[in-house]
């Protein structure tokens, strides 16, 4: 061990050096290792060191090595600590600095490619969003359109073969046939609500139905004048009867007997609905005002299935054509039976030379003050316009007409004493009666007659002699318009 070294004067340190020396003395094995020194200090004065060797330690430092050896301590405790933030780097502090740097590089990249990343999701679902809100739009505007359609009335269908009580007896209804059956209409007051029309049956579409733009052309132009019964000279504003209740009427014929027979008076109105598959209900009404109201006192079913809006009636029988077939049929409404039928020769049917709106409207009949007409077309008249007289009664042909007017360019046409006149659009608000065919005199010309579709689609127009009127069928709408004519001329 190291003894401390005592300053002051020889004779205050005198009994000091002597108990050391007697202390010294007595360790008579450390006697050759003992040692005493004497020099003046810094400031001069005598000072006595005395030394003794450490029994443990070879050598003892001197205080400027422990501060070294700590300050390496130190530093050995910082090397490591920057070991383990640059993962175990030892090459110094400059490639820890560059590995740091390079670090930093590759988080800042992985987040520049992570942003260009949520930019371009954010660009593609903005783009979805424009998309799914045109959609929207597009669904909105379709739903605005569906709720302008009507839609029909979910009804129970009409049974196939009802009853009725007539004199307070039960009977099948239409008596003898068993395709019709009757409707009386209660007299005074009490409640009508059964005898409103009957469920118009429509399921898979049953009609033709042209929709693209039709090109009206114009009819040739002849400078003949007319003779004969007076020709047509204006026709009135339409007038508006009735409104069908759903899709099955929103074509259709309507008519009247000029020559009714016994059985029914001379004011009845016969209405018939043409869309569907199966079109064979024929309903009667006492006079215009039950029309007007929807209230038939007669429901008959047909025994043939009839196509088109080209029917007519003619002293107590009805005449169509039957479906998918050139046949005519002439149906006895007092009979309840089929009285006649025959195939009109070579006539296009079932779409093959209708009018410009379509409806399956090849072959069209009517009545006026010379009889019963029908106006078809045939693959030999390749597609123009022929006219036909027929027997009333046997349904045979007495005579015919072929014209120069294609029949897929006219809207529709209708024969008033002997003379078809044709009409310009079935769409078109402000449409003409663009032409004349005579049949007295095998001639025709074009004319220009305003006539106006108020509903914007018009699938019927027939000349009605019982009333001197055209009746006229218009997108849901039993319409009716008056005519003027001129005075016959002399031959």
């Amino acid at each position: 061990m190291i003894c401390q070294s005592f300053k002051g004067s020889l004779s205050s340190m005198l009994p000091l050096v002597l108990a050391c020396l007697w202390g010294l003395l007595l360790q008579a094995d450390a006697q050759d290792r003992a040692s005493l020194w004497r020099g003046n200090d810094q400031s001069g004065r005598c000072q006595y060191t005395f030394t003794v060797p450490s029994p443990v330690e070879s050598t003892c430092p001197q205080p400027g090595n422990l501060e070294m050896e700590g300050l390496k301590a130190r530093l050995g405790l910082l090397e490591v600590l920057v070991s383990q933030l640059t993962g175990g780097d030892n090459r110094g502090p400059q490639v820890a600095g560059a590995r740091a740097e390079s670090q930093l590089r590759e988080a800042l990249n992985r987040a520049v490619g992570e942003r260009n990343l949520l930019q371009g999701e954010k660009q593609r679902l903005e783009r979805e969003l424009l998309g799914l809100q045109r959609r929207m739009d597009e669904m909105r505007k379709e739903t605005e359109k569906l709720k302008r359609r009507p839609c029909p009335p979910q009804t129970p269908m009409v049974p196939p073969s009802p009853t009725l009580q007539i004199s307070g007896q039960m009977r099948p209804a239409g008596g003898s046939s068993q395709m019709s059956h009757l409707m009386n209409r209660p007299k005074g007051q009490g409640d009508s609500s059964s005898l409103k029309d009957s469920t118009w049956e429509f399921g898979a579409p049953g009609f033709q139905e042209l929709k693209a733009e039709v090109t009206e052309v114009p009819a040739p132009d002849h400078s003949e004048d007319n003779t004969g019964c007076g020709e047509l000279l204006s026709v009135g504003e339409p007038v508006t009867h009735r409104k069908a209740d759903n899709i099955a009427g929103k074509y259709g014929v309507w008519m009247q007997d000029p020559e009714a027979v016994s059985t029914y008076g001379p004011n009845m109105i016969w209405r018939i609905d043409t869309i569907g598959t199966e079109v064979r209900q024929l309903f009667g009404y006492e006079d215009m005002e039950q029309l007007s109201k929807g209230f038939p006192s007669k429901v008959l079913l047909l025994p043939e299935l009839m196509e088109s809006t080209g029917a007519t009636l003619y002293r107590g029988c009805l005449y169509y054509q039957r479906r998918r077939s050139r046949t005519i049929i002439r149906y006895d409404l007092a009979s309840e039976n089929i009285a006649a039928r025959r195939d009109l020769p070579h006539a296009g049917f079932h779409g093959q030379y209708p009018y410009s709106w379509g409806g399956y409207t090849d072959i069209d009949l009517s009545v006026d003050e010379q009889g019963l007409w029908a106006v078809y077309s045939t693959s030999k008249a390749k597609g123009a316009i022929v006219i036909s007289k027929l027997d009333p009664n046997t349904l045979e042909v007495r005579r015919s007409w072929e014209t120069n007017i294609r029949k897929s360019s006219v809207a529709n046409s209708f024969i008033i004493c002997g003379k078809l006149y044709t009409v310009s659009s079935y769409a078109a608000t402000n449409a003409a009666i663009n032409y004349m065919y005579d049949t007295a005199t095998s001639q025709g010309k074009a004319m220009s007659i305003p006539f106006k579709n108020k509903y914007n689609y018009n699938s019927m127009i027939d000349y009605s002699l019982a009333q001197r009127k055209l009746f006229a069928w218009d997108n849901f709408h039993i319409v009716s318009y008056d005519i003027r004519l001129g005075r016959q001329q002399a031959n």
